[in-house]
């Protein structure tokens, strides 16, 4: 326990800088960087909001690599869509893979069941959504097979038109 406290001191996150991220182009940048695989795009509505352009991109390259990862264990895909309600976007990066085992450890720092995992990735994506107001949830999908992963992120009406 000390040694998680005296490292998560060390690695507290900066304070998000301020700029407007266009939902779309932001989701079709990271699904264009990922070389192991197609991530489809499924879209939504045009939205900017406002956040840290390099924080949000961290937060959406750790869900896709793990959602990449997981669908290769079955062949299966990856789909990355989104939604407005409520004055927040709901971001859902969903994959075909064997879903999740335990919900329970999911952000419990160095926690992994992969071989070659850090445990270190989806603590990190969580604390980037927190820090811009929102949240993640990861959970298994209730009508297929896979995981997924769910960012919602203020949209206040100002950003709600992208640019």
């Amino acid at each position: 326990a000390r040694f998680m406290q005296s490292y998560a001191r060390l690695v507290r996150l900066p304070p998000p800088r301020a700029g407007k991220v266009d939902v779309a182009a932001w989701i079709q940048r990271t699904a264009d960087l990922e070389t192991r695989a197609k991530v489809a795009v499924a879209g939504g509505p045009a939205v900017a909001i406002p956040g840290d352009p390099d924080q949000l991109d961290q937060l959406l390259i750790n869900l896709v690599h793990n959602a990449v990862e997981a669908s290769a264990e079955t062949g299966g895909g990856v789909r990355i869509h989104w939604v407005l309600a409520g004055g927040s976007v709901a971001i859902v990066v969903e994959d075909d893979g064997p879903g999740v085992a335990d919900t329970a450890n999911l952000f419990v720092p160095f926690f992994t069941t992969k071989p070659e995992g850090s445990g270190i990735g989806l603590v990190l994506a969580r604390q980037i959504a927190e820090a811009h107001g929102g949240s993640l949830v990861v959970r298994n999908r209730k009508a297929a097979r896979g995981a997924e992963a769910v960012i919602t992120l203020p949209a206040p009406a100002i950003a709600a038109a992208a640019s």
